[in-house]
């Protein structure tokens, strides 16, 4: 398909991708042939590429969901984490920053208990779920940074009547999760907008090809409604971060779940 698009002289080409690496020569081939080559939501390595468009920035990701399990459980308690596979990259990044959120002294009544793995596997997110429950009998709040994990948390509070009792947030898919938004067990949780990701991805191919940013450290370029975006550095290549995670709440459930 690369292969086409560059015989058909195409100005930009944006791509999410499934590997990182696995595109790279033909990503050059278009790069060297004056195309704009740019990723988005899942990158390509910082050689087929000319910039990311990422879809949240993993600070924000990591420190929003603190402070909202902060907010639910009333600022205080024992909380748990249930990730996906202990080596997931951006599942450990965003726990860092969870970690560093918890440093400061307003946390200092919220105790982090145990970081569990399900392994982004339904049946042992519900496993470890349970064994959080009967190993920490008094926890408060469990945060949840991926879509297996939050489904399947929701299911055993909701399955074990705990409603209200255990509370819950994380990074959720709005059509896993709007029962359990609209029966109480998750309050609210967290995701990216993909039609904000898609619009800013379009607004970087254009300022790309419009010669507005090369995908340099600093630049900087309006983004329609998003507003003014500027190019960081991360890692060894350059992102435009589209902001905060995405709140999926009772408010906006309804409108959501069916879009993904």
């Amino acid at each position: 398909m690369i292969e086409e698009l560059i015989a058909q002289k195409v100005d930009a080409i944006a791509i999410a991708a499934n590997d990182p690496d696995a595109l790279q020569p033909a990503l050059q081939k278009a790069m060297k042939q004056g195309i704009k080559v740019l990723s988005f939501d899942s990158a390509v390595n910082s050689q087929s590429r000319m910039v990311h468009v990422n879809q949240a920035d993993a600070e924000r990701i990591g420190r929003i969901q603190i402070q909202a399990i902060y907010e639910m459980i009333g600022g205080e308690g024992d909380i748990a984490i249930l990730s996906a596979t202990s080596q997931a990259t951006n599942q450990n990044t965003w726990i860092e920053w969870m970690k560093e959120e918890l440093k400061d002294p307003k946390y200092s009544k919220i105790n982090l208990v145990k970081i569990a793995y399900g392994d982004d596997l339904r049946d042992k997110s519900v496993s470890e779920t349970e064994a959080l429950l009967k190993s920490f009998p008094n926890l408060k709040g469990i945060i949840a940074p991926t879509t297996v994990g939050i489904a399947a948390a929701a299911k055993v509070l909701t399955d074990k009547g705990l409603k209200g009792q255990v509370q819950l947030t994380g990074l959720g898919l709005p059509s896993e999760m709007a029962e359990y938004i609209k029966n109480g067990v998750c309050q609210w949780m967290y995701l990216w907008n993909p039609i904000d990701v898609g619009y800013l991805a379009g607004y970087t191919a254009h300022a790309l090809v419009e010669g507005k940013i090369t995908g340099k450290e600093g630049e900087k370029f309006e983004a329609g409604r998003l507003g003014e975006k500027e190019v960081i550095k991360v890692d060894d290549g350059t992102e435009i971060m589209l902001g905060d995670p995405f709140r999926f709440d009772i408010n906006n459930i309804d409108e959501w779940k069916d879009v993904y």
